[in-house]
């Protein structure tokens, strides 16, 4: 289900039904209930009836006949609400939950995360044209984008090349344009998988060697940096050679290359190639929930930024 063209479509029909009712309908109401009350009046003077019995009469008239139909109250109750969450989601900010462990130990399974919606540009909703660009993508940045395979879907990775840049992943290491990313052992790191207890080697690596771009990443080092027999076609394939140590790919312009901070299992450009700046969605910056942090009273990711 597209959320945000249900969203779209339920604040343009309760819009519509606010502005015909304010337009149209109030009026007709308030006519209705003055000629109503005009009527009432004269009967109440030929029949001689004053005071309260007479005021009681007067003010339940006055409220039935302006007593608005239930699709008309329920619209302009609603519409308001939707249409603040609309435009805040559109431009502003707008969840996610991650489904996957293909971000841990940054992102974990559960975690519902904000995703700043105009950092990269200001993009028309529902279309995710954008109109007003503002940046790109830098190295390092988790980003939420439409997968290029099937757009319907969101995913969420780390950018580890844009447009020009020669990538290189070897043996567990990133190279851009030749320069190795710092990266530091930082221990282990363990977490249930389904059935499975899994336990990775954890690293800090560096953006640009950056201290201000630090983040975790997590692999296994008895695993290979790529499967090549999981590689699908995807366009321009031919800028990437594969090997059992791992790949090289040069990013075409106005493409990223993405990569999850779980290397080990991470369905991502590896596998599936480059994402489009038509595809990116947003740029994640904050985890606001997660009920497992909650529940154990940890309070360790609730409220903390995403680097």
């Amino acid at each position: 289900m597209n959320f945000a063209l249900l969203l779209f479509v339920l604040t343009a029909v309760t819009g519509v039904v606010w502005t015909f009712d304010r337009l149209m309908l109030a009026g007709r109401r308030q006519a209705r209930a003055r000629a109503a009350l005009a009527d009432l009046d004269a009967r109440q003077r030929a029949a001689g009836r004053t005071g309260e019995a007479g005021l009681a009469e007067r003010t339940s008239l006055e409220a039935e006949a302006l007593r608005e139909p239930g699709w008309v109250e329920y619209s302009k109750a609603f519409f308001p609400v939707l249409l603040v969450v609309f435009l805040l989601r559109s431009f502003l900010a707008e969840p996610f939950k991650i489904p996957s462990s293909s971000m841990r130990p940054t992102l974990e399974v559960g975690d519902f995360i904000l995703v700043n919606k105009f950092v990269y540009g200001i993009r028309l909703p529902i279309l995710e044209k954008k109109i007003i660009p503002l940046s790109d993508p830098q190295h390092g940045d988790v980003v939420v984008f439409r997968y290029p395979l099937n757009p319907s879907q969101d995913y969420i990775k780390r950018v580890v090349g844009v447009g020009g840049d020669v990538v290189e992943y070897r043996d567990k290491h990133i190279s851009v344009n030749g320069k190795a990313t710092p990266q530091v052992a930082d221990g282990s790191y363990s977490y249930h998988a389904g059935l499975r207890f899994e336990t990775l080697e954890r690293a800090v690596e560096r953006t640009d060697g950056l201290a201000e771009r630090a983040h975790t990443v997590a692999a296994n080092p008895q695993l290979p940096a790529v499967f090549p027999q999981n590689v699908r076609s995807f366009p321009n394939r031919d800028n990437c050679d594969y090997n059992d140590r791992g790949f090289v790919c040069k990013v075409p312009a106005g493409h990223y290359l993405m990569m999850g901070d779980n290397r080990d299992n991470s369905d991502d450009s590896r596998y599936w190639g480059f994402v489009p700046d038509d595809h990116i969605r947003g740029k994640a910056f904050f985890i606001w929930f997660n009920w497992d942090d909650i529940a154990s009273f940890a309070f360790k990711r609730v409220g903390s930024g995403i680097r």
